[in-house]
């Protein structure tokens, strides 16, 4: 049976009850994420795209700009803030009551970001790519979501080595919260980071654990959709990864999770009916 405590989030002074869990849309508006990349070529089809995720039920869309698949590109800031800011001026003129969250380390893209009207920062690294970003969250009050990653994209294939996976993470998450906290961040979301520094078997177990995260006192996010564990595991490809992906996110919604990153939302939203129908 899935548990899950009532848990808010402040978005733009809205109140988002997590006691339902919440499905946030992926827009990649980057030419080389592994699934995705490269679709969202012009303001129609990202606009397009946008307004299909919000009439199926997203809460959130979380616009990022930098790859973070493994072995990705690095880009400049000045590029990464040149691909963001006017996605999310264009949805927000279209949908100003949406959500967005930006997916980026970098405090000056999360800074313009919200500036431009972003209500949530997505940090792959929980502020330790860059010394700045937890002041600069805390400055925004803005709700911050913190994920488990060793290295950087470029580097974390190659950091796969724990003792016990589950315990590592739930150690990191309790530095990485309590530094957010000491910085002044009110509402911090904690994601293990599926897929990064992590080998499939480690994913897996990982998952099988994912109850534990409810320890740590804040609501937690799964971001499973279409990678590497699932397409490998059925000797698949991305594309062919939904049903794999609806099947562990219903795990995820089982285990206690309370937001799902999908790139396919309106499957995300059956899963969390269809759960909380259990009670």
């Amino acid at each position: 049976m899935r548990e899950n405590s009532l848990m808010t989030l402040n978005c733009k002074g809205t109140l988002i009850d997590l006691s339902t869990p919440k499905v946030m849309g992926i827009l990649n508006v980057t030419p080389d994420s592994f699934y995705d990349g490269g679709t969202l070529k012009d303001d129609s089809a990202l606009l397009g795209q946008a307004e299909i995720m919000l009439r199926e039920g997203a809460t959130f869309l979380d616009v990022g700009g930098y790859s973070s698949r493994p072995g990705a590109i690095a880009i400049s800031v000045e590029e990464e803030l040149q691909r963001v800011l006017p996605a999310i001026q264009l949805i927000l003129r279209e949908f100003p009551d949406a959500l967005i969250s930006v997916d980026s380390f970098r405090s000056e893209v999360a800074l313009q970001s919200v500036e431009a009207g972003a209500a949530l920062v997505n940090d792959i690294s929980a502020g330790l790519l860059d010394e700045v970003m937890l002041p600069t969250v805390a400055k925004l009050q803005v709700p911050y979501v913190m994920m488990h990653m060793r290295g950087t994209p470029q580097t974390m294939k190659n950091l796969t080595d724990y003792e016990d996976v589950t315990l590592e993470v739930l150690r990191y998450f309790s530095e990485r919260i309590a530094a957010a906290r000491q910085a002044g961040i009110n509402d911090i979301i904690a994601d293990p980071g599926f897929g990064f520094a992590k080998t499939i078997t480690q994913n897996f177990e990982l998952l099988s654990k994912l109850e534990l995260f409810k320890n740590l006192n804040v609501p937690f996010l799964a971001g499973l959709s279409r990678k590497s564990m699932i397409y490998k595991t059925l000797n698949t490809t991305p594309h062919e990864a939904l049903n794999g992906t609806t099947v562990l996110n219903s795990i995820a919604l089982l285990k206690g999770a309370s937001i799902l990153r999908v790139h396919d939302v309106k499957e995300a939203v059956e899963c969390v009916r269809l759960v909380e129908r259990m009670g």
